[in-house]
């Protein structure tokens, strides 16, 4: 059901995302002249292959404490026959090696495909995230629309240093960071396919788009964001060409097209093929497709408590809320939608394929900071063009698509059950203090807070960035361990002295601190494993038997599937699970507390959202007052 069984068989898991950021990136500092674009990338090291016996080995260690002893030996077997001299691992390891030569990145344009492209679970919830900003201070929509406003400018503004390709080269241990992503997410958006879809990225046209797309009441309209001389219009001019569009749909479509997004790969790409077959709905889609970004004008959600705001405001950017509310008023497919609602709640939605988090938060907290700053160019607004409705003939065949695309909609919103954690009690600073990792810290805490719910270790994905590398996208950090395994079964136990658990928690952290330096500098184990399958299918080979057998299968199987999404803005990122027995679980610490989202599916008996956020807080408070209990001299 979930289709975790075909990313699975591919050594995949939905990448969820972000950039690492216990090591900070840093943009070029002040003064500095950042280079042109082209030539920063080709300065950029190819990303390695790492050697064959290295990763076996390192295999075999991340197996160890989520598979049994019996399945770990067999697995052993396997991994020697696999590298033995002149066998199957050395001619795919030759094979990768050539690859790595002759291309910019080895990975990436089968990483996009097999992880994204080749995928046909809906975008919604099992791969796109949603990003939720603080309460924005208006409740009409006339502060709806001013904030859109500002917004719209926010994004030309950011827009104008990736076209001038000025934008601060970022630095990550001193070293230089691929920029590609940056220049993959606005006027790009992915086209269902019947059996795989695809990318297009417009901004690289002859004729690059001037327009933007907006959403109300499920109605699309073409916004031109540029005035004939090139200039981008002011912010009073967007409000007055918004009052326009809002105006022009002041009652909700009973035909909303965008939800036919939110379906399955499969059954979108048949309905896209019958939808576009139509020259008028061809011409709206096209449109669509080429906006620069898709802006959703929402209506307001129900008055909630300050808690239950958190949650409805994550699923709103995640889902829309389901078809009675504002599902349909996305399109899902586009890079990047950003969702301003009437309520003052606002945020963004992105589609993955073409680049992970990193850029989009960049984008949002630059424009966060726009929006804050005081309107100064007016601009005359009397002679803009009206902004143009964009049309579908919608048959009875469409008709019905767009009802059971209602109906999919409704039951996997209805089964996604999201919490937001703002945990007050302390920020990174204190892991700070105790000269541990943050991210390690709360990686520690979430092993804890499982560990004590299910008695277990499960295999965990956090995600690492590969963007010291020429087009690198990312890689798996286990955040299981043999020494997360370790400290979470000694801390409860009360023969145990808190000094040897000290000992144990920072062994963990480092162990942690250790895989993440790995796996950045592109020796983790997981692309390369990945690497190795598909060189076989591209050889045309039987594929091995290490990548058929339970323990590589367990090893996938990520229950939970975590990342760290910092931003200089109090936001919070949010995405779904990807086992139907996992958990998503984002982060965001700040200073003096930390944002968390997490989710898990009500229809499985074995997850709890609320209980994991729970036993996640007291982790974090419980290893707080061990520090604090244990005299310094020990640590």
């Amino acid at each position: 059901m979930w289709g975790i069984c075909s990313r699975t068989v591919l050594g995949m898991v939905k990448p969820c995302a972000l950039m690492k950021p216990c090591h900070l990136v840093k943009p070029v500092s002040a003064g500095r002249v950042a280079g042109r674009y082209l030539s920063h990338q080709k300065g950029l090291p190819g990303l390695p292959v790492p050697p064959l016996q290295q990763t076996c080995q390192r295999y075999i260690t991340a197996l160890e404490p989520i598979v049994e002893e019996d399945e770990l030996k067999h697995t052993r077997k396997l991994l020697e026959e696999f590298q033995k001299p002149g066998g199957l691992g050395e001619r795919l390891q030759r094979g990768l090696e050539r690859r790595a030569r002759r291309s910019e990145n080895w990975l990436s344009d089968w990483w996009v495909q097999v992880a994204y492209l080749d995928y046909r679970m809906p975008v919604v919830v099992h791969s796109s995230p949603g990003l939720v900003l603080p309460h924005m201070d208006f409740t009409d929509k006339q502060g709806q629309i001013r904030f859109a406003a500002k917004l719209i400018a926010g994004v030309l503004d950011f827009k104008t240093m990736i076209d001038n390709e000025t934008l601060p080269v970022e630095y990550l241990g001193g070293k230089p960071l691929c920029m590609n992503q940056y220049y993959e997410v606005l006027s790009s958006c992915r086209i269902p396919g019947l059996k795989r879809d695809s990318v297009v990225n417009h901004a690289k046209s002859s004729v690059p788009p001037k327009h933007i797309t907006v959403v109300h009441n499920f109605q699309f309209f073409v916004l031109d964001v540029y005035h004939g001389d090139g200039s981008p219009l002011t912010a009073d001019q967007l409000c007055v060409q918004l009052e326009k569009i809002c105006k022009a749909s002041p009652q909700a479509s009973t035909q909303p097209v965008g939800i036919l997004t939110t379906q399955h790969r499969d059954s979108w790409g048949k309905t896209y093929h019958s939808l576009t077959r139509d020259k008028t709905n061809q011409e709206s889609v096209s449109l669509i497709q080429r906006s620069i970004f898709t802006l959703c004008l929402d209506s307001a959600r129900p008055h909630t408590s300050q808690d239950s705001y958190r949650n409805a405001a994550a699923v709103q950017m995640l889902h829309g809320g389901g078809s009675s509310w504002n599902s349909g008023n996305r399109w899902f497919d586009k890079t990047l939608q950003f969702i301003v609602g009437e309520d003052g709640t606002c945020g963004a939605n992105y589609e993955h394929a073409p680049a992970e988090g990193p850029p989009i938060v960049a984008l949002i907290d630059h424009v966060v900071e726009y929006t804050r700053k005081p309107v100064t160019e007016r601009g005359h607004t009397a002679s803009l063009p009206t902004p143009q409705k964009l049309h579908f003939n919608v048959t009875a065949d469409i008709q019905k698509d767009i009802e059971d695309a209602k109906s999919s909609m409704d039951t996997l919103a209805q089964d996604l059950d999201v919490k937001v954690m703002v945990f007050s009690h302390f920020g990174k600073n204190v892991p700070k203090s105790y000269k541990m990792s943050p991210d390690a810290f709360i990686q520690m805490a979430l092993q804890l807070a499982f560990y004590r719910m299910h008695q277990r270790c499960c295999a965990t994905y956090e995600s690492a960035s590969l963007r010291m590398f020429r087009r690198g996208r990312t890689d798996t950090i286990r955040s299981a361990s043999n020494a997360s395994a370790a400290f979470v079964k000694a801390f409860d136990d009360p023969t145990r002295q808190n000094t040897e658990k000290v000992d144990l928690l920072e062994k963990a952290v480092k162990a942690h601190r250790s895989y993440t330096n790995m796996a950045i500098s592109g020796q983790a184990i997981d692309r390369h494993l990945l690497g190795l399958k598909l060189q076989a299918v591209d050889e045309k080979l039987s594929v091995p038997d290490v990548f058929t057998d339970a323990a590589y299968a367990q090893a996938l199987h990520y229950r939970l599937s975590t990342s760290q999404v910092p931003s200089k803005t109090d936001c919070v990122m949010c995405f779904g699970p990807v086992v139907p027995n996992g958990y998503g679980v984002c982060y965001n610490p700040m200073s003096e507390h930390m944002n968390f989202a997490v989710s898990s599916f009500s229809s499985c008996e074995d997850t709890n959202t609320g209980e994991l956020s729970r036993a996640m807080e007291q982790a974090l408070v419980d290893m707080k007052t061990l520090l604090d209990q244990t005299p310094r001299a020990k640590l």
